[in-house]
């Protein structure tokens, strides 16, 4: 599915590099891993390569797949869970826990109408800068653009 050198999106810790694959012995089994370098905290990450997709790992979105974000994020006629925070909480990490971009967008949005009717607690706040970052980040490397373009971007949606 990966190969060295292939960018690829890990959940919960946004971009990552395959920097080697390697077969390691588990269980008197020899197994494939991909070896992922995060690209946000440096953190490795070692994953079976016959897991990768139950993980969630990814490759990074396509043209179409932004566009689609983008549209999730322009989208202001949807019903914000009035639950109290920490149960919104638990749901939004969940959401971006899938490592969907389409999830994380979802978040984002949320997030961003509920601080103009409510004050976001810490972990809310906290959270809408993660997804925000998350975001930045995919679609900066999918569009081979400079993140604070990128950041424009996004806020110019939440601008109109």
């Amino acid at each position: 599915m990966f190969q060295v050198g292939d960018s690829a999106v890990y959940p919960a810790h946004g971009l990552a590099v395959v920097k080697r694959i390697e077969e390691k012995e588990v269980g008197g089994k020899l197994q494939k891993f991909y070896v992922l370098h995060v690209v946000e905290n440096q953190m490795t990450i070692k994953v079976p390569t016959d897991n990768a997709v139950s993980v969630g790992l990814r490759r990074i979105a396509s043209q179409e797949d932004i566009h689609a974000v983008y549209g999730v994020l322009r989208e202001r006629n949807v019903k914000i869970d009035q639950t109290t925070w920490n149960r919104r909480y638990r749901d939004y990490m969940d959401k971006i826990k899938t490592g969907s971009i389409f999830e994380i967008a979802e978040v984002l949005r949320n997030l961003f109408l509920l601080r103009h009717s409510k004050d976001l607690s810490f972990g809310e706040r906290k959270m809408l800068d993660q997804a925000k970052q998350l975001l930045i980040k995919e679609i900066a490397l999918a569009k081979q653009a400079k993140e604070d373009v990128v950041d424009q971007e996004i806020q110019a949606i939440f601008a109109s």
